[in-house]
């Protein structure tokens, strides 16, 4: 009986012990944590001073995304033999160079997507990854501050494809105006007098002109959370049938140290491209809207 107390008192004892010693280390835990979340608020505070100094600022991040696939005698689809593949990328990447009378902003997207479908019964097909998402966009955007939030500015910007049809059609708009800032990391371009060199084959579809140029770019990283957002609108002052507009946006989550999940989409509206692609005059086109998205790994660099 005695030992079967003693041995009962041990129990309660080394769990009292345990109970003890497990609220001892969260009380430090705690303490710990407070003193590590005051050093980080200091130095977010540094990181703001140093980010509000003039010079450059660089930075780029983007996605990976990619599957491959084999089949052989998979009758329940079309084409029971088989090899497929998808791989797309996506860049953004931006130099600036921030003054305290002065800025120059650059920037470059280009989102890239192949796909294959290697037909292994039939010779016919191709079995090469082909191109299908192809965008380039390439800006640089100078500006002489007026006030805090406005400058007067000038800017060039250059679209087109890089995989397929390069330069054809390929954009480029030169055109002067304002920019105005009236938060950090948003910028938005307001030039009412811009030309649209427009570069192509088709001359009776695609044609430059004399307009209007709005761009708005928000890009901002947020702890793991990378994102950029940019809105480029051509007016066309001859027709609005030359004007057109692309809004692309790029999401990326930093999952463990540089990797992690990115989604990108887009959406473009251009009839002249819709014209060209259907073989009807640009009158007749069906000016659909555009779109593309890619979700894959992500890379921040």
């Amino acid at each position: 009986m005695k030992k079967t107390l003693l041995l009962l008192a041990f129990c309660i004892g080394m769990v009292s012990m345990n109970a003890q010693t497990k609220e001892d280390l969260q009380a430090q835990k705690a303490e710990k944590q407070a003193v590590a979340d005051a050093a980080q608020a200091e130095a977010n505070a540094l990181q703001a001073q140093i980010d509000a100094l003039p010079g450059w600022r660089i930075g780029a991040f983007g996605t990976i995304g990619g599957s491959i696939s084999g089949f052989d005698n998979w009758y329940s689809q079309g084409t029971p033999n088989n090899n497929s593949g998808n791989i797309g990328v996506t860049f953004n990447g931006f130099a600036n160079l921030i003054e305290d009378k002065f800025f120059w902003r650059n920037s470059l997207t280009a989102n890239l997507n192949w796909v294959k479908l290697d037909n292994k019964d039939t010779d016919l097909d191709s079995d090469d990854f082909n191109p299908t998402t192809d965008v380039f966009n390439l800006s640089s955007l100078y500006g002489r501050n007026i006030t805090k939030t406005l400058a007067a500015s000038a800017l060039m910007e250059y679209r087109t494809t890089l995989l397929d049809n390069f330069n054809d059609p390929g954009y480029l708009d030169i055109g002067i105006g304002a920019t105005w800032t009236p938060i950090e990391n948003l910028i938005v371009v307001i030039h009412p007098l811009n030309y649209n060199f427009v570069f192509a084959d088709n001359d009776d579809i695609f044609e430059s002109s004399l307009g209007a140029k709005i761009v708005a770019d928000y890009t901002r990283q947020i702890g793991a959370i990378n994102f950029k957002t940019n809105l480029s609108a051509f007016q066309s002052y001859k027709s609005g049938d030359l004007s057109n507009w692309t809004w692309t946006n790029s999401f990326g989550y930093t999952i463990w140290k540089m990797i992690g999940v990115g989604f990108d989409f887009g959406l473009r509206s251009n009839k002249q491209e819709a014209a060209n692609f259907q073989g009807v005059s640009l009158g007749d086109a069906d000016n659909d809207l555009q779109s593309y998205w890619t979700l894959g790994m992500s890379y921040k660099f």
